[in-house]
C-alpha cells in the first residue's frame, strides 16, 4: 500500500475517529479486528466490489456494449433468465452479467440493497410489494420430476396418493411453490410428508435425484424440460389442480435503470412476447 508503519498506524487511527469507535484491537501479535471491524471490513469489500463494477460499466457503456448487470431468478425461472441472458451476450459480448438464484425475499432485499439491478421473482411473498415495480413475465407450470431409474418413471398416470410414500425435494416452507404443494395434498386429504428435503437450489435438487432414483422433486415445467433433455431425469405423469403464481419481472421503484439492465429487461419483454 506504498504506507509506512506511523502512516498507517495515524490512517487507522482516523479512520476510528471518524467511526466513533475502535475497529481493531491491539496485542502483541498486531491487530485483531473486534466485531465491529469486522462489520467494517465486510462493508468496505462491498464498496470495493462496488466500484470495480462501477468501472466495468462504465467502460462498457463507454464502448457501447451495456456495461454490466447484475440479475436475481427464483430457482424455477432459472431456465427462463439464462436463455435471456445467452442472447444478450451473443449480441454485446462485452457484456458482464451477475447471476443470483434464491428464494423471491432474499432477491427483493437484495433489490433494496441496491445489490441487483432486477429480479425474476414475486413480490407477493413481500409485505412492502408497492416499493416495487413488477410486471408479469410468464405463468408458471409445476412438474415432479425423478430419476429416470424412479420405480414410477414409466408409469401412464399417476395421483398424488401414489407419490405420497416417496421422499420429497422441495422448496421450504411459506415459499409459493411449497404452498401449492401442500395445498394439493390437503384437498387429495392426504397426510403432507414429514421428512422433506428442503432446498432452492437446482443443482442441489439435481444431485439428490442422481443420487437416490426413489426422490421425487417439485420443479417448474421449464426446468423439468431442461433436465429431461438432458437425459438427467424423467417427468413424473402428475397433472396438479391448483394454478402457481406467475414469474414478475422486478425492480426498484424510482431506481435508476443501468443501461445493462435495460438491454436485459427488453430481451425478457421480447422473450415473453415471442412465446405469446
Amino acid at each position: 500500500m506504498a504506507l509506512t508503519q506511523p502512516g498507517a498506524s495515524k490512517a487507522l487511527q482516523e479512520i476510528e475517529t471518524t467511526f466513533g469507535t475502535t475497529l481493531f484491537n491491539r496485542t502483541n501479535r498486531g491487530l485483531v479486528p473486534n466485531e465491529i471491524g469486522h462489520c467494517v471490513i465486510r462493508y468496505a469489500r462491498l464498496i470495493h466490489t462496488d466500484l470495480s463494477h462501477l468501472r466495468e460499466e462504465i467502460v462498457g457503456i463507454m464502448r457501447g456494449h451495456g456495461g454490466r448487470v447484475a440479475v436475481g431468478s427464483i430457482m424455477g425461472a432459472v431456465p427462463l433468465v439464462t436463455e435471456a441472458i445467452s442472447s444478450l451476450v451473443e449480441r454485446h459480448p462485452g457484456m458482464s452479467v451477475e447471476i443470483v438464484e434464491d428464494t423471491s425475499a432474499t432477491l427483493l432485499s437484495m433489490i433494496d440493497a441496491g445489490r441487483l439491478d432486477l429480479a425474476i421473482c414475486r413480490t407477493t411473498i413481500s409485505q412492502t410489494p408497492h416499493l416495487y415495480d413488477s410486471i408479469d413475465l410468464q405463468e408458471e407450470t409445476l412438474a415432479v420430476v425423478a430419476n429416470v431409474q424412479h420405480p414410477l418413471a414409466r408409469a401412464k398416470k399417476l395421483t398424488l396418493r401414489d407419490l405420497s410414500g416417496y421422499r420429497w425435494v422441495v422448496y421450504r416452507a411459506n415459499m409459493p411453490m411449497r404452498l401449492l404443494l401442500e395445498r394439493e395434498f390437503r384437498d387429495a386429504r392426504i397426510r403432507f410428508p414429514v421428512h422433506l428435503l428442503e432446498t432452492t437450489s437446482i443443482l442441489a435438487t439435481l444431485t439428490l435425484l442422481q443420487l437416490n432414483p426413489s426422490f421425487v422433486a417439485l420443479v417448474s415445467i421449464d426446468v423439468a424440460r431442461f433436465f429431461a433433455g438432458q437425459g438427467m431425469t424423467r417427468s413424473l405423469p402428475l397433472v396438479f389442480a391448483s394454478q402457481s403464481e406467475p414469474y414478475e419481472l422486478v425492480t426498484r421503484k424510482g431506481a435508476p435503470v443501468s443501461a445493462g439492465a435495460r438491454l436485459l429487461i427488453d430481451e425478457l419483454i421480447g422473450a415473453r412476447a415471442g412465446k405469446a
